[in-house]
């Protein structure tokens, strides 16, 4: 091999690893600009100036469909219990108050009743020059008899009615023509009662012992009394023969 051969080939082998060489002098020289630029303290500086911060932009539209806030809905539902509650405490004053009408109602029921019954018992009445008391048992308040033999008996019927002793107008109404031609202060001063000293007295010609005996309650113990003569003549009947319809004859 010649010389210049071995001169040319170590120049090519020289500068190709030279070149290399270069280009590995040329990267650490970079990195050792680029270290350097590093402080020694190790703190970050960059060489770069700093971005400048974003702008905010502000809209003046109003922001839609936003739901209530959490105090927005406690208030909604504070109000909602209120409202409830006003409810349930109406509910419950009506129907206090209409506990307290209805029982108002029944007392004013109660003090008609009392009146009307207390009225039904009591009355004035004159007969004949006689003034007697009797009750209108079994009768509405408002009624009224006239006082003549028809209204008598019809109000006896009444009581009779009530008191639960049988008989009828027309049996009542024979009787009392054949005992007493309607007269109710009549008095039998003859018959074997008068001369026993109990003389029969009114319109069925009922004596003493008998009349306080049938007496009817609510009537007057006046013996001559129309009302109290027929309703204790009509109950004796009813004792003795079932009815007055049943009777005839002097009894």
């Amino acid at each position: 091999m010649s010389k210049n051969f071995l001169t040319r080939g170590h120049a090519h082998a020289l500068n190709r690893h030279h070149k290399i060489a270069v280009a590995g002098v040329a990267a650490l020289g970079i990195a050792a600009i680029g270290f350097s630029a590093t402080p020694s303290d190790a703190s970050t500086t960059t060489t770069s100036e700093a971005v400048p911060a974003a702008r905010i932009s502000y809209s003046t539209e109003p922001i839609k469909d936003v739901k209530g806030t959490v105090t927005d809905q406690l208030a909604g539902v504070s109000v909602k219990t209120e409202l409830i509650a006003a409810k349930k405490q109406a509910d419950a004053d009506a129907a206090a108050k209409k506990k307290a009408d209805a029982a108002d109602a029944k007392k004013k029921a109660e003090r008609e009743r009392q009146a009307e019954e207390a009225a039904s018992r009591s009355g004035d009445r004159h007969w004949g020059g006689e003034t007697g008391k009797s009750a209108d048992a079994g009768k509405p308040a408002q009624k009224s008899y006239a006082n003549t033999l028809d209204g008598w008996i019809r109000e006896s019927l009444d009581i009779m009615e009530a008191k639960g002793i049988p008989g009828s107008y027309h049996g009542l109404h024979k009787n009392i023509i054949r005992e007493s031609s309607g007269d109710p202060n009549a008095i039998n001063d003859w018959d074997i009662n008068a001369i026993n000293g109990i003389p029969s007295k009114g319109l069925l010609q009922v004596i003493p012992p008998t009349f306080q005996a049938y007496h009817v309650p609510g009537t007057s113990w006046d013996i001559y009394d129309p009302i109290a003569n027929i309703t204790a003549a009509a109950n004796y009947a009813a004792d003795r023969y079932g009815t007055i319809d049943n009777v005839n004859s002097a009894y």
